[in-house]
């Protein structure tokens, strides 16, 4: 198979979607890949590096998807990308559709395979290509809220970990998940006294069973939720439904119970985040205040330390890639449940229900287009 590695032009998206060490085991097993040049600079992967592992370069993007049998990506296409996709392409990203819609109605016209990362999903439901990416943005929303706390950013100027003598940080997580859970493993670990809520009280026992002892699980309630917030210093929402829309469990009217120069981190802000009040920002202008709140909604985290996330990214998307070259999607998702599972839009159809729920649109069961 033909495989093209653009360079990611969303706003400050450093990350690419292979290592030269991937490129050397696609090539091994003798498919052919196409890297555009600096695609991997950001990462710390110069073109030569690329060469060296057997991949060509090409000079532009266009160049990369007029060739390309299959795209393999880190972020959704946009705009500038939509006109070079082309009927039949497979494309396999991180998309999270149903926060988007002209993105999912452009996937649509174009007619090409589009299989997401996200909704990728393992026997026990996990999302194994969502997972290094929740690591990396669960570890960054506390170090970012930590950093916006600081009275220069017009946060409460609070440490998260006080010191002998003062009281730590109040840290609300809510979400159990793998997000959440790494959010407040940092959290505990520079010393602050973190609340973690999840709806599920089984996973409540989980993490009270391996979480340090300054970490205290509730379940997860608009009451509980509205009691908390009053003396939280920094709240990070951690929730994700699988392919839909997030909820909003904290309101704007919620936000009048908090405290001046509380920081707010919304990582479900792929997903339409969890906070009403949450917008999309970028590492060039991550945060905005309302009500004397700053809110941080950068909705590519992980693009920050682009070192890090590309390698854990491939890590986790090769062995789905090579499945994808070697047999191609058809065959690959058919003898997978798991790939089969991260089919959304298909030849102008949507495979997958809760995108085609989000706007109102004809779903189609994924068993007719194969």
């Amino acid at each position: 198979m033909i495989i093209g590695v653009p360079k990611e032009i969303k706003n400050n998206e450093n990350r690419v979607a292979l290592t030269p060490s991937g490129v050397a085991e696609l090539k091994a097993h003798g498919h052919t890949i196409y890297v555009q040049a600096t695609a991997g600079e950001g990462s710390g992967f110069d073109d030569e590096s690329y060469q060296k592992a057997g991949a060509e370069i090409l000079p532009s993007i266009e160049a990369v998807y007029e060739i390309a049998e299959m795209i393999m990506k880190v972020k959704e296409p946009i705009e500038p990308e939509y006109a070079l996709i082309r009927k039949d392409q497979l494309l396999f990203t991180y998309f999270h559709f149903a926060s988007h819609e002209p993105l999912t109605r452009a996937m649509i016209e174009s007619e090409a395979v589009c299989l997401a990362y996200e909704t990728v999903e393992a026997p026990d439901h996990s999302l194994p290509l969502l997972v290094p990416m929740s690591e990396v943005a669960g570890r960054m929303a506390t170090q970012q809220g930590a950093k916006y706390l600081e009275k220069p950013l017009k946060g409460r100027g609070i440490l998260l970990g006080g010191v002998p003598g003062v009281k730590p940080a109040n840290v609300l997580v809510i979400g159990g998940g793998i997000v959440g859970t790494q959010a407040a493993k940092m959290a505990a670990g520079l010393g602050a006294n973190v609340t973690m809520m999840d709806i599920s009280l089984t996973r409540l026992r989980e993490l009270d069973d391996i979480m340090d002892k300054n970490v205290t699980t509730m379940m997860s309630s608009k009451y509980n939720i509205m009691e908390e917030i009053q003396h939280s210093d920094l709240i990070i929402g951690a929730v994700l439904i699988p392919g839909a829309k997030a909820p909003h469990l904290i309101t704007q009217d919620m936000l009048k119970l908090m405290r001046k120069g509380t920081v707010m981190v919304d990582v479900a802000v792929d997903q339409g985040g969890c906070f009403e009040t949450t917008r999309p920002t970028t590492h060039e202008d991550p945060i905005y205040i309302i009500d004397d709140v700053t809110h941080y909604s950068v909705a590519n985290m992980p693009g920050a330390v682009p070192y890090t996330s590309t390698i854990a990214l491939t890590n986790a998307t090769l062995p789905y890639a090579i499945q994808l070259a070697n047999q191609g999607w058809k065959q690959a998702c058919k003898n997978n449940q798991e790939l089969l599972l991260g089919l959304n839009i298909v030849n102008g159809k949507v495979v997958y229900e809760a995108v085609a729920e989000a706007f109102d649109l004809v779903y189609t069961d994924v068993q007719e287009v194969l």
